[in-house]
């Protein structure tokens, strides 16, 4: 089979996904995690990023997908957009920001409709499985579109808090993502770190930031993520502390430190159970080990 590289057009040409956190109580008024930047100051570096990307080669593809609450859908595809390339000399991207920020505005009335009935306390998480499976299937339709395409990766702009329901779907995410060689780089604006966008940024080879003053969130974003992967050969970029290995349960969808795993499906578990939920085997009794020893105790006082 042919490696993904021999169809590329350059080593200088991409094509960036971009998962934009619109999590309304992300960005609600009460929220605190993000008290320094508003969605507006928000969506102005963003914009910017995008507007840079586009000038850095002709070639060059951006696809924004929307992560809400409850759904996830593409807003953006400069590929089938009217833009010229007089617009991309001028500087100004007039058909990005109005045709973004009109999908962007219908994306945010359905997601909305979609959780009318529940209101969930705190800052519930984003449906980011689905948008890194919109994601992949975007950049696999690239890869058979044609003999030539450019390089591709995944940016997450998270801020909502992990979710540990969607922890199987997001692994699953992860693995696909680094059997196509696609990276993904995080950069979390939220308060904590995410567990989930560290491991998929140590497991695809990916860059995982989270900017200490979300003002400068544009400097941030033009000079780590805006590099394409053959200039990352030669770039000191920044590189995480460490990275949070914990798993989500499959029985509760918590974190765990320690638990049971199946054998078969590899399944975890944070309770011990008689049966695999997932594939249905059967597991043996923890206290059997317990009651071979008091047996063949037994069994020497008898002889």
């Amino acid at each position: 089979m042919a490696s993904i590289t021999s169809k590329l057009y350059s080593d200088d040409v991409s094509l960036l996904v971009v998962l934009l956190d619109t999590n309304p109580f992300l960005w609600s008024g009460e929220n605190t995690t993000t008290n320094s930047l508003s969605f507006p100051k928000f969506l102005t570096h963003v914009f910017s990023f995008l507007n840079s990307i586009l000038l850095l080669n002709q070639l060059n593809q951006v696809v924004v997908i929307a992560t809400g609450l409850n759904s996830c859908d593409y807003i953006y595809d400069s590929s089938s957009s009217p833009t010229t390339v007089e617009s991309l000399e001028n500087g100004r991207m007039p058909a990005l920001c109005s045709k973004l920020l009109q999908n962007l505005e219908e994306f945010l009335a359905r997601d909305q409709e979609l959780n009318k009935d529940e209101s969930p306390p705190g800052i519930a998480s984003s449906l980011l499985s689905g948008s890194l499976s919109l994601a992949l299937c975007y950049i696999q339709k690239v890869f058979r579109s044609g003999p030539l395409h450019p390089q591709p990766r995944i940016l997450c702009l998270q801020g909502s808090s992990d979710g540990p329901e969607q922890y199987v779907a997001i692994m699953n995410a992860i693995f696909s993502a680094q059997r196509s060689m696609v990276p993904i780089d995080a950069c979390v604006i939220g308060a904590q770190h995410s567990a989930f966008l560290q491991q998929a940024s140590y497991i695809t080879g990916g860059v995982y930031l989270k900017p200490p003053q979300l003002d400068g969130l544009f400097q941030y974003l033009s000079t780590v993520f805006s590099t394409d992967l053959q200039s990352r050969s030669f770039l000191q970029l920044p590189k995480p502390v460490g990275v949070d290995f914990r798993a989500s349960c499959f029985c509760h969808k918590k974190t765990i430190d320690m638990g049971y795993i199946c054998s078969v499906c590899l399944s975890i578990f944070c309770k011990h159970h008689k049966k695999c939920s997932t594939c249905g085997s059967v597991f043996g009794q923890a206290h059997s080990s317990a009651t071979t020893t008091s047996d063949r105790k037994r069994k020497t006082t008898e002889s």
